[in-house]
């Protein structure tokens, strides 16, 4: 492992404190994350679009100031940030991963992305995502197929596969993504990275999909001090989206210790199959928290994963599965089986006769019983999927997931996600929690009240304290 590539993967907080006091510079670590990314693209995949030469220049202007000339450093000056292709940049490829619309320019930039670079933020690349970013695993007919850094045979989950990939490759510093079932959280359980989902209306997100309460932005690190970095910029109210919130809530540098914390401890929200060495890490991360000073018990959720996929089947019928069968209506033979299937699975879940109502029932149930829990407990803590990663080659339209022995109708069971995008107004952050026998890592969710934000970062840092994560993947 070479001194550059130790650099690639150096926090984001210990760059910044290295840039102020002047003993690491901007252009240093942008060569040396531009260099992980040349030498690990060509197996990782992660990559949609690169503009290395443009960072280069906008870190030799963040040299200068933090060399005192220019205008001050701001929050983010000098990092290296990949935002996820699904958030635009006017200007630039808007192709939502699909060879549809491989032709299309943006016309205006996400506020995600718009305040990343206000901060001083370095837009060097933008990441791969499954098309339309509709899959829990990132392959598209655009890009080809984005692999797990820690074993190429493996997805680094989706649809923010390819940020998650980057961070664990160390070919960006920080990264965006997006989440409407599970897609901060997943890529960032297969890829031992930190993914926040952050509560309905916390960071804004455009029109008309800031009005869908499954849809989330939010920011993926190698650690949770990065993580609350970065969700500190990109959060807080915006003129173009009425629904984020204010005022802004800033989570703080440090988060205070959690003894006394009453922490929910579920190993699998009710029936959803669980991987041995998954429920064992999730285990072990219960324990961590409880060595640490929290009150841990486990309990019985009683959640239902039917339930779970009918209403978000539902819900995407009645949003999401329009828009990508609009498309499909037109492009249908250059879109990949597995978008189509999605188009077709959710528009028949949504006409169902009074499906609309039925879904709300579903999604209500599952509030109340989220609802209640946390009423008694400060933070719910279970795997954030049951298995460590899905194949990176299969797109699973024939074949199905088996997991602990049982085979699922289908993959979108394997993850314990999209209840949290049903219940959408708890702060969910999933970190690492150990690495399966295939050198996947895996990951807990750590689920807060609704709009407390500032408690599930302080159960990650616990957790992130006495059971630290190996941050660099060794191919």
């Amino acid at each position: 492992m070479t001194d550059s590539t130790e650099l690639a993967h150096l926090p984001a907080t210990e760059a910044l404190r290295r840039f102020r006091d002047r003993s690491l510079s901007p252009v240093e670590l942008m060569t040396a994350v531009i260099e992980r990314a040349e030498a690990v693209e060509p197996r990782v995949n992660a990559l949609a679009e690169r503009t290395f030469e443009e960072a280069l220049a906008a870190a030799r202007t963040a040299e200068a100031r933090y060399g005192g000339r220019g205008e001050p450093p701001r929050p983010l000056e000098g990092l290296a940030v990949a935002t996820k292709e699904e958030q635009p940049i006017a200007g630039r490829r808007a192709t939502d991963g699909s060879l549809a619309f491989r032709e299309e320019t943006a016309d205006r930039t996400h506020p995600v992305v718009d305040r990343i670079l206000a901060a001083g933020g370095i837009v060097h690349a933008r990441t791969t995502t499954p098309e339309f970013s509709c899959a829990m695993f990132t392959q598209s007919r655009l890009w080809g197929i984005t692999r797990n850094p820690w074993n190429p045979a493996y997805s680094p989950g989706g649809s923010s596969g390819g940020s998650g990939a980057a961070l664990a490759s160390g070919s960006t510093t920080l990264a965006t993504g997006s989440d409407i079932g599970g897609s901060i959280r997943l890529p960032a359980s297969c890829t031992g990275t930190v993914g926040y989902k952050p509560p309905y209306g916390r960071v804004p997100a455009m029109a008309p999909f800031n009005l869908d309460t499954y849809c989330h932005d939010g920011p993926m690190a190698r650690t949770v001090a990065d993580t609350a970095l970065l969700q500190n910029v990109i959060a807080g109210p915006h003129p173009l989206d009425g629904v984020s919130l204010r005022p802004k809530l800033v989570l703080p540098d440090r988060f205070e210790g959690v003894a006394g914390l009453r922490v929910a401890y579920s190993p699998d929200l009710g029936d959803w199959p669980v991987d041995r060495e998954v429920a064992a890490n999730t285990r072990a991360v219960a324990e961590a928290l409880r060595a640490a000073g929290a009150v841990v018990e486990e309990v019985d959720v009683k959640l239902s994963r039917e339930e779970v996929r009918t209403a978000s089947m539902i819900h995407f019928g009645a949003v999401f599965g329009p828009y990508v069968s609009s498309v499909a209506a037109e492009f249908g033979e250059l879109l990949t089986p597995y978008a189509l299937a999605f188009a077709e699975q959710a528009g028949a879940a949504g006409r169902e006769p009074g499906a609309f109502l039925a879904g709300l029932e579903i999604e209500a149930r599952i509030q109340a019983v989220l609802g209640e829990l946390l009423d008694r407990y400060d933070v719910l803590l279970c795997p954030t999927s049951g298995t460590p990663a899905l194949l990176a080659d299969d797109d699973y339209t024939v074949t199905r997931p088996v997991v602990d022995g049982v085979e699922l109708e289908h993959y979108v069971d394997t993850a314990l996600t999209t209840v949290f995008n049903i219940a959408a107004r708890h702060p969910v952050l999933s970190v690492p929690s150990g690495v399966a026998a295939t050198g996947v890592p895996t990951g807990v969710q750590l689920v807060g009240r609704t709009y407390d934000d500032v408690t599930v970062f302080r159960a990650a840092a616990a957790v992130e304290a006495v059971r630290p994560w190996q941050r660099i993947a060794r191919f």
